[in-house]
């Protein structure tokens, strides 16, 4: 189980205006992800040191977005002003977690615009959706080549900053809370809603904070 990538939603108006901001910033250029189907959801991503990712989502015009639940919860948090959607952890087999859940995980796929099409079964987004400091796993059905992480660059993900409970994040992983992002840093904050609120990355330029 390891940090895979952290999601930022914003409305489809938006997302061009969020991605140069984001990628101003940071001195780093996302690139076009492509459509989520099942979804009704797009992306661009920024691939980062150590595997992960940072994605920067929408809700599209499309009764997928109404009907799946990361297309309702990308399209919520928009809504609500946008931001730090939520993290991810991926792991190599998603069965354990939908025993625990009683349900199948939802399958997921989008083309690149290169052609390229990445497979992957996700579970989690029902109770993000109810407490945003869970994080949701993702089963990826590619090679490590195919990852979004794959090209990645200079930029890390240092330190987030994340409202929440230790106690209610580590029942939920089934892992110690010390690290739950591996070799990320958790700065536990109290505030009014739980969730992400802001990510730390390291940069040529120094680091970055993005709320």
């Amino acid at each position: 189980m390891r940090l895979d990538h952290i999601s930022y939603a914003c409305t489809s108006n938006e997302l061009a205006d969020v991605v140069q901001r984001i990628g101003s910033d940071l001195g780093a250029t996302f690139v076009d992800g492509g459509r989520h189907p099942s979804f009704g959801t797009r992306n661009f991503i920024l691939p980062l040191a150590g595997g992960a990712y940072v994605e920067v989502v929408s809700a599209l015009d499309h009764p997928a977005a109404a009907k799946a639940p990361f297309g309702r919860a990308v399209q919520s948090r928009a809504d609500a002003g946008g931001g730090w959607l939520g993290w991810a952890v991926a792991v190599d087999d998603l069965s354990p977690i939908e025993q625990r859940l009683g349900r199948q995980g939802s399958q997921g796929h989008r083309v690149r615009p290169d052609g390229t099409e990445l497979r992957w079964k996700q579970i989690g987004i029902l109770e993000l959706m109810e407490d945003p400091q869970l994080p949701f796993f993702v089963q990826w059905e590619c090679t490590a080549a195919e990852h979004p992480s794959a090209a990645g660059g200079p930029v890390a993900i240092g330190k987030v900053e994340l409202a929440g409970d230790p106690d209610v994040i580590r029942a939920w992983l089934g892992e110690p809370t010390a690290s739950p992002l591996d070799e990320v840093a958790v700065e536990w904050l109290d505030a009014d809603e739980a969730g992400v609120l802001a990510v730390w990355f390291s940069t040529v330029n120094g680091l970055v904070r993005i709320d």
